[in-house]
């Protein structure tokens, strides 16, 4: 069974940093994608970053770029994301998610593509 453990949320300040971890349980990694969604009060889920495991190709949202970077330890079977320079906006419960049958430049990754889901973890971001 797949399980997938979301850590590091918080409140932070406007130019602040966070870094979310997701463990994976019982996830093989393969070609698939993994990423990291976010939805704020009354907004549809996002893909806000992705990678594609074994290449290691990443994909961000256009109000991303530049200040996350997500990443994976294969070792430590772990996810991250890391947040720099966050902006208000950036506020909201993010999830990881894995097994992903594609994720893109065009569209970094949609929500039916994804087979499991962390519960989420709220992010804030105040000015």
């Amino acid at each position: 069974q797949v399980r997938l453990v979301e850590s590091g949320g918080g409140s932070v300040q406007v130019g602040g940093s966070l870094r979310l971890a997701c463990v994976t349980h019982g996830y093989t990694v393969s070609m698939e994608c993994m990423a990291w969604f976010r939805q704020a009060p009354e907004k549809e889920r996002e893909g806000v970053a992705a990678i594609v495991n074994i290449r290691e190709t990443t994909y961000y949202a256009d109000s991303v770029k530049g200040r996350f970077t997500i990443s994976h330890d294969y070792d430590k079977s772990t996810l991250y994301l890391q947040m720099d320079s966050l902006k208000p906006e950036d506020t909201g419960m993010y999830y990881c998610a894995a097994g992903g049958q594609r994720c893109g430049a065009s569209f970094v990754a949609d929500v039916g593509d994804f087979s499991y889901w962390g519960q989420g973890i709220q992010v804030t971001v105040s000015s």
